[in-house]
């Protein structure tokens, strides 16, 4: 799929209403908000998170972000949440995408592919038939404490590029992003949206200034 020149922005663990109200500010177009998980930074309850996706105004894209493996949990979680994208962190293991597109009409699903080597390349084309985008990370599932997101480490873009060009949907790069390597990263993937967490915070809080720097070299990449 042909990416659009300049990408989406997905800030990822947003833990306030502050926190969205000042990624939208910037430019988010798409936040996500973390729910139960292994490991990583920006888990929040989930009553938190329904707050958050009740006050995103129409347009930005509030994506709940699950370790489930199983439909029937997954749906479950997003009516007690309220948002209209779910990012699957993990394998869907048990259910199906046909399961879950019934039970929530309209609801937007994005399955995370976490870049390995080759075989990351296999994965990602198994599931794109079934979602409406693929989103590349850094983790690692095979640890006895999965990493799902939220390493603040790249990956190999290489292995990116070739899947994001072998896709007929939508892909977001995510995996240590930040104002210094965005646009070494867009040029080379050209995704369609990119995905930060670490890369804007300070201590763990959403950061303005690193928020209006990673934007201009954004606005920079071409």
């Amino acid at each position: 799929m042909k990416a659009s020149k300049k990408p989406r922005v997905k800030i990822c663990c947003i833990s306030s209403v502050q926190e969205a109200w000042l990624a939208i500010r910037y430019g988010a177009s798409a936040l996500g908000l973390v729910s139960e998980m292994p490991s990583g930074p920006g888990v929040i309850p989930e009553s938190l998170i329904a707050e958050i996706a009740a006050v995103v105004p129409p347009g930005v894209a509030t994506f709940l972000l699950t370790c489930k493996q199983d439909a029937p949990s997954i749906i479950a979680q997003q009516r007690r949440c309220g948002v209209n994208t779910i990012q699957i962190c993990d394998r869907l293991e048990e259910g199906s995408y046909d399961e879950l597109r019934a039970a929530m009409p309209g609801i937007s699903l994005v399955q995370v592919v976490h870049i390995g080597g080759e075989e990351s390349i296999e994965e990602a084309m198994l599931v794109c038939d079934h979602v409406d985008a693929v989103l590349l990370d850094s983790g690692n599932q095979s640890l006895a404490v999965k990493e799902l997101g939220g390493t603040g480490r790249a990956h190999d873009w290489s292995i990116s590029a070739r899947i994001r060009h072998g896709l007929d949907v939508p892909v977001f790069l995510a995996g240590g992003l930040k104002a210094e390597n965005v646009r070494e990263a867009v040029e080379q993937v050209r995704p369609f949206g990119v995905d930060l967490c670490s890369g804007v915070r300070t201590n763990g809080k959403l950061d303005e200034e690193k928020l209006a720097a990673f934007f201009d070299q954004l606005a920079s990449s071409e």
